[in-house]
């Protein structure tokens, strides 16, 4: 277990979770961020657990692990984990990490300010922006998001066909306008089950992963409740939890699939809105090489602070694995 105390601060970003790591954890071995999170990974996943699963989190929850950044250019570097697994890149949880960094008097909000975060998926920059009331904007500029595949038809388990697009924003997403559900809050066990069948189809198909990407998001688009909002999603993460908010990385990937159809114009603002009507507002630039730089704006508040507690004698101090019905009981 961890030798130091396991410090952490939990945000909310419009609605999904964020839990900071600000300190302690296991060391991590690598010459950048993305061998730092495989050794996470591959060595130390009782740590995610440790922090995500139950009894200490849930399958909403978001992990951001700071860590020393390798980028000379960044200020700081981050992990993003989840319930299933380590990921490349968080939107939702960018703006989380740079809340608890205000928090922490780390950050001056009074001005206009620019931190640069390392991921493992590359260098992102967060702007500090002035908000409506006391809670800043923070806009995060996000990795280059493309399309992988364009128009790609699925046979459902329950006969119906859907098309969509696969796209990179950081995580890979199936994005569809003709799943047929309505997306709304009380309707929430029929999208489930058309993202589980749409999951499924995908593995059929041979596409569960794509340049080494596994596409296990999956983003049901749909008109806005808001007329003030351009479209409405309903994001299944990859534990099969739904994205409260607007979901930065699948805002990302949208957006190269807005430009890609010539249904966007570059600079633009694109307001996404969440199933629970949480807004992200989204604008691109093309990038060198094809595909866009996304810019996703959103806000986040301060939920909690604390330490992480695990007990030598705690039977499930490393989590339970739901799936499994088990505590985890690797021994670091």
């Amino acid at each position: 277990m961890a030798a130091a105390p396991v410090l952490f601060v939990d945000s909310h970003t419009e609605g999904e979770p964020t839990r900071t790591i600000v300190s302690g954890g296991p060391e991590l071995e690598g010459r950048n961020v993305a061998e730092m999170a495989e050794c996470l990974a591959s060595r130390h996943d009782w740590f995610r657990t440790a922090c995500i699963h139950e009894p200490r989190g849930n399958d909403v929850l978001v992990g951001a692990m700071l860590v020393p950044p390798h980028d000379p250019t960044c200020q700081v570097g981050v992990i993003f984990f989840n319930d299933v697994r380590v990921l490349g890149m968080c939107g939702h949880g960018a703006i989380g990490v740079v809340r608890t960094l205000l928090h922490l008097g780390r950050l001056d909000a009074a001005l206009k300010h620019e931190v640069r975060l390392d991921t493992p998926v590359g260098a992102v920059t967060a702007s500090v922006l002035p908000g409506p009331d006391s809670v800043p904007a923070i806009e995060v500029a996000n990795v280059r998001s493309y399309v992988m595949r364009r128009d790609v038809p699925l046979s459902l388990s329950c006969g119906r066909r859907v098309t969509g697009d696969i796209a990179w924003g950081g995580n890979s997403f199936f994005i569809s306008k003709d799943h047929g559900e309505r997306i709304d809050l009380s309707n929430l066990a029929a999208l489930d089950a058309r993202c589980r069948e749409i999951r499924d189809a995908l593995g059929a198909a041979g596409l569960g992963a794509i340049d080494g990407h596994p596409v296990d998001h999956v983003e049901l688009v749909g008109p806005p409740a808001d007329p003030a909002n351009h479209a409405r999603n309903y994001v299944m993460c990859p534990g099969g939890a739904y994205d409260r908010s607007p979901c930065g990385t699948g805002t990302s990937a949208s957006l190269a699939c807005l430009a890609a159809r010539g249904a966007l114009a570059p600079g633009a603002t694109w307001r996404q809105e969440s199933v629970i009507g949480s807004v992200f507002e989204a604008r691109y630039e093309p990038a060198p090489g094809g595909g866009v730089m996304p810019f996703v704006r959103g806000r986040a508040w301060i939920t909690a602070e604390g330490t992480l507690c695990l007990e030598p004698t705690d039977p499930f101090r490393h989590g339970i694995r739901a799936a499994a019905g088990a505590a985890t009981q690797a021994t670091p």
